[in-house]
């Protein structure tokens, strides 16, 4: 088929356009620049000029394709809730190009949307509509296109990486480096989900073709990774102290990520590999933070 991708030139993005093309898909990636544009019909894809912030550009999009992957978001998180607002308009418009055609749109969220209660590892049957995470109104604008009548799906994310990016890892490495010491909140029992690039890619490719409508996939890899350990490992790979902060501590040290550093981002995809048959393969999370400094 012919698939519509926002966010085709961005890290996850063009892992997924690589995996759609490799599976004998046509890609129709959005990019807002000329070198994104040259990159894109390098990997063999088609460049389709549009903006997140641009909603006509994202339904004129929708409207050319036959199934649609919308992974783009805008990273700002000193500016968490107006990037989360841009999502749900972004969903809104996909949705509209999509109108009355039944070609899915798979939409992506976070895993923290499927937990029930803290601590506890999230799933796909549940969209905690208390969640205080904004983020939520991904999902909200998913409900509401498929209320619609639109053939909507939705992926939730948990921290994906290569040896090169890590998710909000990335950032706590940032932190680590600037501060000269890997910090964790309290215990660092509380956990990180994660999955490799690379079967994330592959898991957007069969929700797509499997076009399910309302349905929720979780791509984990591993349900957990404790904040601890991923501190230990940043310390190793800088060459500086890891330590302890108390709650009341975090805010300072860490500035906006510190929202994401004492909660638990656990996550189970048992539902998500029965009904898909999606085997992740790739390296596991420590396992590229350590290729990452010894590369």
């Amino acid at each position: 088929m012919r698939v519509f991708v926002t966010g085709a030139t961005g890290f996850i993005g063009s892992a997924i356009v690589a995996e759609l093309i490799g599976a004998g898909h046509r890609v129709l990636g959005m990019t807002r620049s000329d070198t994104g544009a040259r990159a894109l019909q390098a990997a063999g894809a088609e460049a389709y000029r549009g903006d997140l912030a641009d909603p006509d550009s994202l339904r004129r999009g929708a409207a050319l394709a036959e199934g649609v992957i919308h992974c783009a978001f805008d990273h700002d998180f000193s500016n968490f809730v107006a990037n989360c607002e841009k999502d749900r308009r972004a969903i809104e418009a996909l949705g509209a190009g999509l109108a009355g055609s039944g070609h899915p749109l798979v939409v992506t969220s976070g895993v923290g949307m499927g937990q029930a209660a803290p601590d506890q590892p999230a799933t796909e049957d549940v969209f905690n509509i208390d969640a205080p995470n904004p983020r939520k109104a991904s999902e909200l604008a998913a409900a509401a296109v498929a209320a619609a009548g639109a053939n909507v799906s939705v992926l939730r994310l948990p921290q994906v990486h290569d040896t090169r990016r890590h998710g909000l890892v990335s950032y706590l490495i940032a932190v680590a480096r600037e501060k000269g010491v890997s910090a964790y909140v309290g215990e660092g029992s509380n956990r990180y989900s994660a999955a490799h690039v690379s079967d994330v890619a592959r898991l957007y490719r069969l929700a797509l073709e499997r076009h399910a409508p309302d349905a929720r996939y979780h791509a984990v890899a591993e349900e957990g990774v404790a904040l601890r350990d991923i501190a230990e490992a940043i310390g190793r790979g800088l060459g500086v102290p890891v330590a302890s902060l108390p709650v009341d501590e975090a805010a300072a040290h860490f500035g906006w990520l510190a929202m994401f550093t004492a909660h638990d981002l656990s996550a189970s995809s048992a539902w998500t590999r029965q009904q898909l048959g999606w085997q992740p393969a790739g390296p596991g999370l420590l396992a590229d933070l350590a290729g990452h400094f010894n590369g």
